[in-house]
């Protein structure tokens, strides 16, 4: 009596309830699971986008060039909503750029591209025989650093998803083997073929979420075959297969948990919200591969359909292949293609560029030709009709959503709950005008989502410059107060230097002032002995002009002997070298006129001899006059002997480092070693110019 009572209780508990909305749209299934998962040859290249995943992309951990084993990480995760990225096989970095990626806007991202080697070389793995044996939270990092993520609908990172923040009990767990979509069937060829992988890796969730109260896995009644692999799987085991009536969108996450526990996630809330976890099968495969053989997310099953394609089935393919090269592989005829749509035809995208990759989140390839799936009628004007709400399955309004879409009204499209909005399409199936709504919704999210972000990042600047404002209140404030008191200060010391005077006696405060005042003239005199004098200044403009007369001279000298091919280099040369000469010029009639203006009182203690400096003006004239006229042999020999000097004074400084003990001799062992080598390369060259070499 007891066990009957508890059979016909638990028969209440997995009955499915219903959600509101909905559509049948024709599911269309059939073409692609004629024949078992089936396999292609890999291509030349894969191109792996550093982001398949909501959240951050990936940090590239290989550069060009590298050589990189499969399964091997070649970019980290970038914080804790992101998924690390692996080799889909081995292989050579070809490119690390921007390059076509399978997104709704159509725009590139950032890629590695991997030329394979055909050789199939795997890295070190890390099996593990028994999960049990790995706490929970050890085996949520290997989850994680395989990079695995959710593979039945926007890709959220599993780890993240199976570790609810905030201490949420989870007593539910549900697996999603629902696949809604039409013409989609890779979930439901895996669940006839690799249903025992699927329920081991049942086991490992359900060991990581401290074994859940009930774990159930959905399964919509029109895949039998899915149905009884999977009974079979979970026979001796507290999982519970539920079937439930065929409807589109009840694969959706919200629709699924109300069908099978009759809970409603909140506005903008989570499953765990409601002590819920939900994965999907084809994730809970891969969760089992990652723990068991420590195989990262690198090949996903995909269904390849539509009447544009010879062969229509499931393949196992590795992620980053091109979308063209499976075409290829299954007979497409561009005469009878339409378009290419990653997904479904409720929820799918069309992309234009066939370069584009698979990725973790690519679960179908439809290739329809034009009677298969006619492109969509011109949209006409909304007849209010009311179908779209009645079609909902998240009970909106879309025809509201719509108008406040198409005004920009922010505030009422966030009134009317837009983000509880899932995309699955049924109110554009519906729509008799043929309007596209869920594109006026995706869009108006987008520009919800950008105003967010720019409304954060000016909270932030906002933030950032009320606390610089502060810290420089605080800071003058703090100054005004050593100001202040550095005045008390001296107004008490002079009135202690005053009463002092009077009395014919000294105070400390008196001394300490006295001692402060010599430090300050003591650093103005170091000051004002560093300044250059007004003769010193005259004389370093006169060095400068004899200087820039001197290359004048030389640029015009290569000028008139350079060839007619060097002259326009030389002639912008020669002008650069004049303006200079100008410059200095200029600047020497300033310090004329300054030496001039000083009293004789203040050239005192610096007297430049003017003698000496004229004269060694015009030998440095001379000199450079002279090497002008040298031949290059002459000039070499001239640098050499130069050089030999500088070396052997080197050589002298490093000596008498060596014997004081000086902490710099490394520095003038560089420098002496320096010199070496230039003049070995003089001797070098002089040796090819005498004709030594021979």
């Amino acid at each position: 009596m007891i066990a009957s009572d508890r059979a016909r209780e638990k028969a209440r508990e997995l009955r499915p309830n219903d959600f509101p909305g909905g559509v049948y749209p024709p599911e269309n299934k059939r073409q692609s699971t004629g024949e078992p998962i089936g396999s292609i040859p890999l291509a030349d290249e894969l191109v792996i986008p550093l982001s398949q995943h909501v959240g951050g992309s990936a940090l590239p951990l290989v550069k060009l060039g590298d050589t990189v084993l499969k399964g091997q990480k070649i970019a980290e995760a970038d914080g804790l909503i992101s998924c690390p990225v692996h080799a889909p096989s081995s292989g050579r970095v070809m490119a690390i750029e921007p390059a076509p990626v399978p997104h709704p806007s159509g725009l590139p991202a950032d890629c590695i591209t991997l030329r394979t080697d055909g050789e199939e070389r795997w890295c070190q793995l890390e099996p593990c025989e028994d999960f049990r044996t790995l706490a929970p939270m050890d085996l949520l990092e290997k989850i994680r650093d395989c990079g695995i993520a959710g593979m039945g609908g926007a890709g959220f990172p599993t780890a993240v998803k199976l570790d609810p923040h905030g201490g949420a009990e989870i007593d539910t767990l549900i697996i999603n083997g629902t696949e809604c979509e039409p013409y989609i069937t890779a979930d439901d060829m895996l669940m006839r073929e690799r249903a025992e992988e699927i329920v081991a890796g049942v086991e490992i969730l359900a060991y990581i979420l401290d074994e859940p109260e009930r774990v159930l896995i959905g399964i919509e009644d029109n895949k039998p075959e899915a149905i009884e692999a999977m009974r079979a799987a979970v026979a001796g085991t507290r999982f519970d297969v539920v079937v439930f009536p065929t409807k589109y969108p009840s694969g959706g996450e919200k629709q699924l948990i109300q069908i099978l526990t009759g809970r409603e996630v909140p506005n903008r809330g989570l499953p765990a919200n409601v002590g819920i976890v939900c994965q999907n099968v084809g994730t809970v495969r891969a969760v089992y591969r990652a723990v068991r053989f420590g195989e990262p997310l690198i090949s996903r099953v995909t269904t390849v359909v539509g009447e544009a394609l010879e062969r229509q089935r499931n393949i196992e393919v590795p992620i980053g292949t091109p979308i063209r090269h499976i075409l290829k592989q299954h007979g497409a005829h561009r005469g009878l293609m339409q378009k290419v749509v990653i997904g479904g035809p409720m929820m799918g995208y069309t992309i234009d560029d066939e370069r584009a990759p698979v990725i973790k989140t690519t679960n179908c390839l439809l290739v329809p030709s034009r009677k298969e799936l006619p492109p969509a009628p011109p949209a006409q004007a909304c007849i209010r009709c009311g179908f779209c709400a009645e079609a909902c399955p998240a009970s909106l309004l879309p025809q509201q959503l719509y108008w406040y879409a198409r005004a920009d009204d922010r505030e009422k499209l966030e009134a009317y709950n837009l983000f509880d909005c899932i995309e699955c399409g049924c109110c554009s199936y519906v729509c008799p005008s043929s309007i596209p709504l869920v594109q006026y919704y995706r869009a108006a999210k987008g520009d919800i989502r950008l105003a967010e972000a720019e409304k954060e990042k000016s909270d932030r600047a906002r933030d950032r410059f009320e606390f610089r404002k502060l810290r420089l209140e605080k800071a003058e404030r703090e100054k005004e107060a050593k100001r202040k008191a550095r005045r008390e200060a001296a107004e008490l010391a002079r009135q202690q230097r005053e009463q002092a005077a009077a009395s014919g006696e000294e105070t400390p405060a008196t001394e300490a002032a006295q001692k402060e005042a010599d430090v300050v003239a003591a650093a103005l005199a170091r000051v004002k002995a560093k300044q250059a004098s007004p003769e010193q200044q005259l004389a370093r403009a006169q060095r400068s002009v004899a200087s820039a007369e001197s290359r004048v001279e030389r640029m015009q000298q290569k000028l008139q002997a350079a060839e007619e091919s060097q002259r326009d280099q030389l002639s912008a040369q020669l002008k650069a070298a004049e303006l200079k000469l100008q410059e200095a010029r200029q600047k020497l009639a300033e310090a004329e006129h300054k030496a001039e203006a000083t009293p004789a009182a203040e050239e005192e203690p610096v007297v430049p001899d003017k003698a000496k400096a004229q004269s060694a003006i015009e030998k440095a004239k001379a000199a450079a006059a002279a090497r002008a006229n040298m031949s290059p042999e002459e000039k070499l020999a001239a640098e050499i002997t130069a050089l030999k000097a500088r070396v052997e004074k080197a050589r002298v400084r490093l000596e008498k480092a060596c014997s004081a003990g000086d902490a710099n001799i490394e520095a003038f062992e560089t420098a002496l070693k320096n010199l070496q080598n230039k003049l070995d390369d003089k001797m070098r060259e002089q040796q090819k110019l005498t004709g030594g070499d021979h």
